[in-house]
């Protein structure tokens, strides 16, 4: 499946607590370049990304509240075109599988997903994240895809 992604893409923009500074930081240092998308963002770091930054951004749930499930049903839905995304890899979070869930369906989904500042450096910069591109998206396999197997 190939979907025509525009050149204002629709980017969500989440960050554990430990991760916020160091987001509000890059939005800082990327905000022209932010300014000419559309933002999503969970509750807290869209609430700091809109007070400290000036960005205008679209807030979901906070992340343990279900934001990251919200933002990762937008990407199922096609919806999203770039996750940045700055967890704590050495904070267990509460809702640790939903930060899996997350990360899980950007992947099969073909997400550019930044993790890192580096990367998320390497993606905003990009040519294609302020140009037209044809994204092949994989398609998510239903349930009858997968065999039924019964308990003997």
């Amino acid at each position: 499946m190939t979907d025509h992604t525009p050149s204002a893409k629709t980017i969500a923009l989440i960050a554990h607590d430990n991760r916020k500074v160091e987001l509000l930081e890059w939005a800082e240092y990327n905000r022209d370049s932010l300014s000419r998308h559309h933002l999503i963002a969970t509750g807290t770091t869209g609430t700091v990304l809109t007070h400290e930054v000036g960005l205008e951004v679209t807030r979901m749930n906070s992340g343990p509240l279900g934001g990251d499930l919200q933002i990762g049903a937008m990407v199922a839905e096609g919806t999203i075109d770039m996750l940045i995304f700055f967890w704590d890899p050495l904070e267990p979070q509460p809702h640790d599988p939903d930060v899996k869930a997350l990360l899980r369906i950007a992947t099969l989904r073909n997400i550019p997903a930044a993790c890192n500042r580096a990367t998320a450096d390497f993606l905003i910069s990009s040519p294609m994240a302020t140009t037209e591109y044809q994204q092949s998206r994989q398609a998510l396999p239903s349930q009858r895809d997968f065999p039924i197997q019964r308990a003997s």
